[in-house]
């Protein structure tokens, strides 16, 4: 069987398994009809665009052999043109190209490790790829298989604190990889993937691992939704790297999170997440680390020009002892949502990271939305202060497809002894303004 050739070489045989299924004569079928069926699924699915572009302007006071980085600016575009199949006795298929190129303004360093080496990062490299392309199967609805390329999640978006797709980046990150959700009972949601190669969002042009990470990883997450006021999930996520074992890692979790309603106006929220986490590759320093996550808050309902308000404080630690190598990391997730968009915390410094924050969210009349979030940061291990951060952020939503924003993040480092290395340890603003379009 001919091999389907993406990014970064062949898709798995059960790609090739699932086609040869969905192709395969059935008994009591009559071929002309079958033909037919398959036709009209090819030719009557749904086309899928998407268009974004944003400028970002970076200043970033951390210093690279010693040397001040340039302000960096770039004005990218990211286009994506998608389209999915109708059903075939439950099998579909999708595919979608992604394209991101920098339109007149390209004074940044993408993050890929080559060229503009002066400017500060703004990881958004150049280039046109298969961003997904994979085939699914539905035997009944509460079963859902996909093999290849794909968006794999299980929170909603931007919240993906374990694997995610980077969706802030022009290039987005997706797995290759096969997938199964299953609803064995009532509310109960049932998750298993294997990930053979993820696709990084520094593009197929970088060098390896910043391009893709070869996997041989495990995940499994189980969620039950049937109480009222509160969501359970349990999940482990056992990865493995041939191409990047520092970040090769068993973790197990619990979590629990829900809204209370106090009156039709008024309601709590709440969430507790526990995670362990602990080295899963022999080559590297051996660790094991605690992630926590408490949050409490509430929500109002408002007439007129403000719609609601959102307020919560959250308190989130990722562990670290301060050696090195030895913390706990989410490099899957789409850690941009986390400890601020200044992203000076995208991988877990050596000493961990104690994040007290506040955030408030306002929904707006004129389909708007404004965010603030404050952040104090600092350290698990030594008990010393990162530096603390603000970020703002206001868009407009119209005719159902446009979204207007921007945004922008200051983060303030601390000049204390202990905070002397990585970005953490520097001073950054950034600021967003971006436009885009979905169909």
């Amino acid at each position: 069987m001919t091999s389907v050739k993406c990014r970064t070489g062949a898709m798995s045989p059960a790609v090739g398994l699932i086609l040869g299924v969905a192709l395969m004569p059935r008994a009591g079928w009559a071929e002309a009809p079958v033909v037919d069926r398959l036709w009209t699924a090819l030719t009557g699915g749904t086309p899928e665009f998407s268009l974004r572009w944003r400028y970002e302007q970076v200043d970033d006071d951390i210093q690279v052999n010693g040397l001040p980085l340039e302000q960096a600016e770039a004005s990218t575009v990211r286009a994506t043109l998608g389209y999915r199949t109708g059903d075939f006795h439950g099998f579909g298929a999708y595919l979608e190209f992604e394209a991101i190129g920098a339109l007149g303004i390209d004074d940044y360093h993408d993050g890929s490790g080559t060229g503009n080496s002066e400017f500060a990062t703004i990881a958004d490299p150049e280039g046109v790829e298969v961003n997904q392309g994979y085939l699914s199967y539905r035997p009944e609805p509460r079963i859902t298989l996909k093999a290849g390329r794909q968006i794999y999640t299980h929170r909603d978006a931007p919240f993906h604190r374990y694997l995610g797709t980077v969706l802030w980046r022009q290039n987005w990150q997706t797995q290759d990889a096969v997938t199964a959700a299953v609803v064995p009972l009532e509310n109960l949601i049932v998750d298993y993937g294997y990930i053979w190669n993820v696709n990084r969002i520094f593009g197929e042009d970088a060098p390896e691992p910043l391009s893709n990470f070869e996997s041989d990883s495990h995940i499994v997450n189980v969620k039950y939704l049937g109480l009222p006021w509160l969501h359970l999930e349990a999940y482990a996520y056992l990865l493995d790297f041939d191409n990047a074992p520092r970040f090769s890692s068993n973790t197990l979790g619990l979590r629990g999170n829900g809204t209370y309603p106090l009156s039709e106006f008024w309601s709590v929220l709440y969430t507790a997440e526990y995670a362990h986490q602990y080295d899963a590759a022999e080559n590297t320093f051996d660790y094991s680390e605690d992630y926590l996550l408490f949050e409490a808050g509430f929500s109002r309902k408002l007439p007129r020009y403000i719609k609601s308000i959102m307020a919560k404080f959250s308190y989130e630690k990722l562990g670290g002892s301060g050696r090195r190598n030895g913390a706990f990391v989410t490099i899957l997730g789409t850690n941009h949502a986390f400890q601020g968009w200044a992203d000076r915390f995208i991988v877990t410094p050596n000493s961990g990271v104690e994040d007290y924050y506040v955030t408030g969210v306002a929904q707006l009349a004129w389909d708007m939305k404004f965010i603030i979030s404050y952040h104090d940061l600092n350290s698990d291990a030594g008990s010393f202060d990162y530096g603390t951060e603000l970020d703002l952020e206001l868009t407009k939503s119209f005719m159902q497809h446009y979204v207007v924003g921007t945004k922008a993040a200051f983060y303030d480092a601390d000049p204390g002894p202990r905070n002397t290395a990585g970005p953490p340890s520097a001073d950054a603003t950034i600021v967003w303004v971006w436009a885009e379009m979905k169909f």
